[in-house]
């Protein structure tokens, strides 16, 4: 059996368990004020974290976990291993009911096995060589952020839902559909600008230009970047009509304004490469002398072919691509497979790198949600005679929409992090050029691993997280589930990974501390903390003594 579907097997598995170890933050509120069952609760939960599937596009989270660490020290017994110490620490942490953080887990064992590599490749080295400590960075610091974010947003939606004048809760509600509509149209902007720069290759430009050393390569890839920067910058300029004229519109008017021609060209050589299996023969060339000979011929023929997919515009595609097979490198019975691939048509994917960014599903769902609880307190405060039973049932009924929010929310930011992980594999392998051009079989997979985890279930943690940080009431449990959702929506929308466990950690907290800063109690929650802060460092170093080992088992 090839390493590769070893690697994936067990980043499914990995997301599986993250979806039994987490199911306890999808249900605890819930099952906490019995507005379901145990059982009830991890069946709903994992069809909308399922759900998420059919929502999230972008995959801007697995882009960030993807790239953590830096390529060159991107390895199938590098990924192997922190996916073995994140299995290890999540499973005790699950044991010892301790609610810590699974994507946290994955990137600390991601990162110390990398370092691990690095150290027996080249000795002591700087860190920010081996990982994005940008990215690390960002992540470290939602690890306090997260929670914060979910506190502020339920101590808000508690104190307007506690508010005894209807109408003040109206008003605020419907000021905060408002603001999230804009909040997310500026996300959506943001993302859509951030994948035309991936589009023009300005990260790969930059990372190559990093590793250049001869003075010839770092000025032509100087003038291929600058060129780069300035096709994007152009492009921007119609990212604004994006949300009234769609996506092929603008694609158009981009096409008709910027030369594509070396984009296009670009992403043919890509394709070339994934089929002539270079990456994946340099690989097998390292490890075995047999393989030199089959690799210097792929990298020969990619090279040969490469001037005449710069005269894609002049041949036409299924010219070019006719002319590229006549050269007599591919198998004749490789013939239809090889037109199709390296045909391509820049404009549909230009056009679906911007349709990617778009958040309509998310931003909807959040401002439907409001408009039905604004309405839930007109009828049962307005239009029925108000009652404290009334009430109770109001909130339980919302209840199972703020955690069905909830749950797409941890569907599809927890099961991007897998995503991002069995890209880097794939790129390490030699089976795909970059993470935005993962197969459908990757997202599919994880968000099924993910909701079949969830259906496991994960009772010990639904404990700590439903009582004994504070008792929650259904008013409760909507407000900290439709803040932990809000928040995990808009770090999903940063590509920043955050814990789902924190985020609905601190938005219970919250609610607590809106009653009185007693009913929460802080001893369980500074114990939360300390596993929070020791789960990066521990499972890198797990990682690092896995790599030790596996490396003498895996080249």
């Amino acid at each position: 059996m090839e390493f590769i579907i070893i690697v994936i097997a067990m980043a499914l598995i990995f997301d599986y368990i993250n979806g039994f170890h987490d199911a306890a933050n999808s249900i605890a509120t819930i099952v906490s004020t019995k507005v379901l069952t145990p059982f009830q609760a991890v069946l709903w939960a994992a069809f909308f974290n399922f759900v998420a599937f059919l929502i999230f596009k972008d995959h801007a989270v697995a882009n960030t976990i993807g790239k953590t660490v830096q390529e060159n020290y991107i390895t199938l017994p590098v990924i192997f291993s922190g996916l073995l110490a994140a299995i290890f620490w999540n499973l005790l942490t699950w044991w010892y009911g301790i609610p810590s953080s699974s994507s946290h887990t994955l990137i600390g064992g991601f990162a110390g096995a990398a370092v691990a590599h690095a150290f027996m490749k080249n000795g002591v080295m700087p860190l920010q060589d081996i990982i994005d400590s940008g990215k690390v960075l960002k992540t470290i610091a939602f690890i306090l952020f997260a929670p914060l974010i979910g506190m502020a947003i339920s101590m808000f939606y508690t104190l307007v839902m506690m508010n005894n004048n209807t109408w003040i809760k109206v008003g605020i509600l419907s000021l905060t559909a408002v603001a999230i509509w804009f909040t997310f149209i500026h996300f959506q902007e943001k993302k859509i600008d951030d994948n035309i720069a991936k589009f023009f290759r300005i990260e790969k430009y930059e990372h190559a230009l990093h590793d250049a050393t001869s003075a010839e390569e770092k000025e032509k890839l100087s003038k291929k970047l600058a060129q780069a920067q300035q096709d994007a910058q152009k492009s921007y300029t119609f990212i604004s009509h994006y949300e009234s004229r769609g996506s092929k519109v603008v694609a158009n008017e981009i096409a008709n304004t910027v030369d594509l021609d070396a984009v296009t060209a670009a992403r043919i050589e890509d394709k070339l490469k994934v089929f002539f299996e270079v990456k994946k023969l340099e690989n097998k060339a390292k490890k075995d002398e047999y393989y030199k000979n089959a690799s210097a011929k792929a990298k020969a023929a990619v090279d040969s072919l490469k001037p005449i997919a710069k005269l894609h515009a002049s041949l036409g595609m299924n010219n070019m691509a006719e002319a590229m097979y006549d050269k007599g490198l591919v198998q004749p019975n490789k013939h239809d497979e090889f037109v199709k691939m390296v045909q391509i048509d820049i404009k549909k994917d230009l056009a679906k790198e911007m349709d990617k960014s778009n958040n309509r599903i998310i931003r909807y769902g959040l401002i439907v949600m409001l408009a039905i609880i604004i309405l839930s307190f007109i009828y049962n405060e307005k239009i029925k005679e108000p009652s404290a039973q009334r009430t109770a049932n109001n909130f339980k009924k919302l209840q199972l929409l703020s955690s069905a929010a909830f749950s797409v929310g941890h569907g599809g930011n927890d099961a991007q992090k897998v995503m991002g992980i069995i890209a880097a594999a794939l790129i390490a392998n030699g089976n795909i050029t970059d993470i935005k051009n993962m197969p459908d079989w990757v997202p599919l997979s994880c968000y099924l691993a993910i909701g079949l985890g969830t259906l496991s279930g994960g009772w010990k943690i639904v404990k700590t997280m439903g009582s004994k940080i504070t008792k929650v009431t259904p008013l409760e449990g909507v407000c900290a589930e439709t803040s932990g959702a809000t928040t995990l929506f808009l770090t999903e929308q940063m590509g920043i990974p955050v814990s789902t466990t924190h985020t609905i950690t601190g938005a219970i907290i919250g609610v607590g501390a809106t009653k009185r800063l007693s009913a929460v109690r802080w001893g369980v929650t500074v114990n939360l903390l300390w596993a929070w802060i020791l789960t990066i460092p521990v499972s890198a170093l797990l990682a690092s003594i896995t790599y030790y080992i596996v490396q003498f088992f895996v080249k």
